[in-house]
């Protein structure tokens, strides 16, 4: 069997969906395992320690990757996805884009 490529994907939860399809179709017609993000599902406001926490775990995620997939729908990057795409570079590991940058 081949050695599969890990992808973490970043993106805000706003384009939800997109990231969605996107993780489908990484997965389906690029042969990639995706590690995707868990959607704010709770009905109430994150605290800063939650906050913190889901930071923490998906840079673990990124660590696990060999490559992070920004999707950034009409180019939009939030700070904190700038700061994953950063922390990505630092670590060695390449960056995609669903648009160009």
């Amino acid at each position: 069997m081949q050695k599969r490529k890990v992808v973490t994907l970043c993106g805000s939860l706003r384009f939800w969906d997109k990231i969605q399809e996107m993780s489908e179709r990484l997965e389906l017609e690029k042969g990639y395992a995706v590690l995707g993000i868990v959607p704010h599902v709770l009905d109430r406001e994150l605290t800063d320690s939650e906050k913190d926490l889901l930071g923490e775990l998906h840079r673990a995620k990124i660590d696990l990757s060999d490559a992070i997939y920004v999707v950034n729908v009409g180019g939009y990057i939030g700070e904190s996805v700038k700061s994953e795409i950063a922390y990505a570079k630092e670590m060695g590991k390449e960056v995609f884009y669903l648009e160009d940058v």
